[in-house]
């Protein structure tokens, strides 16, 4: 269990979620050791205080969920939220940048970010997968390696679509062993969670992380 539990940022961005919320879904973390909260910046100090002397880090998000955020904007956030406890970030690309085939600006634009975070937390870029053809994934995980990000993910989960075996797959593929691949969208159930690492992701995003675990144990139990 514990090791699934280590692929898992448990997640809670809804624009309406509570401090109490929050609190919740830190003790959580805690009580099953995922690797991480995924919270949004202005909860990032807050969740630090909750997860002091814990094992669990703390993710937030840069750009969210459009992407379409000024570059030096999506720098600066970066910089304040590491400032205030985050030791990942998961930032959405320039979607419409890359679909114009403007892709020296959307590499900038991972990079200003990976510079922010160099040296004090791991990048993650968001692709949003359901909005690009093939050719445009592809292209967008090569940007981000070529900008120097630690993982590569597929989505906001406030799109059209999540997480699927295939984009994963794809990814992975494209990014080769040494880059990390975020699974993010739609992972409800430890089969979920099971079918996207056996397709080659090495983190899932979920706000289901409680019931993943459950149906884990469940599975081993009997």
């Amino acid at each position: 269990m514990t090791s699934i539990a280590k692929m898992i940022d448990h997640t809670l961005l809804k624009p309406e979620a509570t401090q109490e919320q929050i609190a919740l879904l830190c003790n959580e973390a805690r009580e099953y050791h995922f690797m991480s909260v995924c919270v949004n910046p202005s909860w990032v100090r807050f969740s630090s205080e909750q997860l002091a002397g814990s094992d669990v880090k703390v993710c937030t998000v840069i750009g969210f969920p459009l992407g379409a955020s000024a570059t030096e904007t999506k720098a600066f956030e970066a910089k304040k939220a590491i400032e205030d406890g985050a030791t990942e970030v998961d930032m959405v690309i320039n979607i419409g940048a890359l679909k114009s085939g403007k892709f020296e600006a959307v590499q900038q634009d991972i990079q200003a970010v990976v510079a922010a975070a160099k040296g004090k937390a791991l990048t993650k870029v968001i692709i949003e997968a359901s909005l690009l053809t093939e050719e445009e994934k592809v292209r967008a995980c090569e940007l981000a390696v070529a900008a120097g990000a630690d993982f590569v993910k597929t989505s906001t989960g406030f799109s059209t679509g999540g997480a699927t075996v295939e984009d994963i797959r794809l990814m992975r593929k494209t990014v080769g062993p040494d880059i990390g691949v975020k699974a993010s969208g739609g992972v409800r159930s430890t089969d979920d969670a099971n079918s996207m690492i056996e397709a080659g992701a090495s983190r899932i995003g979920a706000s289901s992380g409680v019931q993943i675990l459950q149906g884990l144990v469940s599975e081993n139990d009997y």
